[in-house]
């Protein structure tokens, strides 16, 4: 849709577009209602709201006994359920669908480079990188000119470096100056 087509259908409809205060006051009014629905949602939730509470450590400062019982049994402990290929509930980082540790560390790998290397590294490569625009030619040609200049005896800067004649010929007269007030 072209401008033209726009302005027409505001015409048409009588529409005139909103000063930019309301429609920042509309939108951060929006924005905090929303912030706020999230906030009601998060706290209705009654396994939410337990996570949330820090456990408290219950700690007897009473006088402790000497006399404890010890049992020569010893305790059976259930074995440790390691992940399977099979889980059901695992889900993959996309680098590998069928082997659970391949695509775990595939990713994680991939990460390192990315953000290690590629972010970093770049960032260092590009930051030393040689002045491939040109933009500090001025500083080499006065280094190389200031070497000319020691080795041909000439002094390091010229006086005459413009002319006197050019320099008259674009300076004012006195009675083109009059009583202006001349500052050095």
């Amino acid at each position: 849709m072209s401008d033209s087509t726009s302005v027409d259908i505001c015409r048409l409809y009588q529409w005139r577009p909103l000063p930019i205060k309301i429609v920042a006051a509309n939108m951060a009014s929006l924005l905090r209602r929303a912030a706020q629905q999230g906030c009601r949602i998060l706290t209705s939730n009654v396994a939410i709201r337990q996570r949330t509470v820090q456990p408290a450590c219950l700690i007897s400062t009473s006088k402790k006994n000497k006399d404890a019982a010890t049992l020569n049994e010893t305790i059976q402990t259930k074995p440790e359920v390691q992940a399977t290929e099979d889980d059901p509930n695992w889900i993959s980082y996309g680098y590998s669908l069928t082997d659970r540790d391949e695509d775990h560390f595939t990713h994680k790998m991939m990460m390192f480079l990315y953000i290690t290397v590629g972010m970093c590294g770049l960032g260092f490569f590009f930051a030393y990188f040689p002045d491939y625009r040109n933009r500090d030619w001025t500083r080499r040609e006065a280094y190389l000119e200031l070497a000319r200049r020691r080795s041909a005896g000439l002094p390091l800067i010229d006086k005459d470096l413009i002319p006197a004649e050019k320099m008259e010929a674009m300076l004012p007269s006195d009675e083109e100056l009059g009583d202006t007030e001349i500052i050095i």
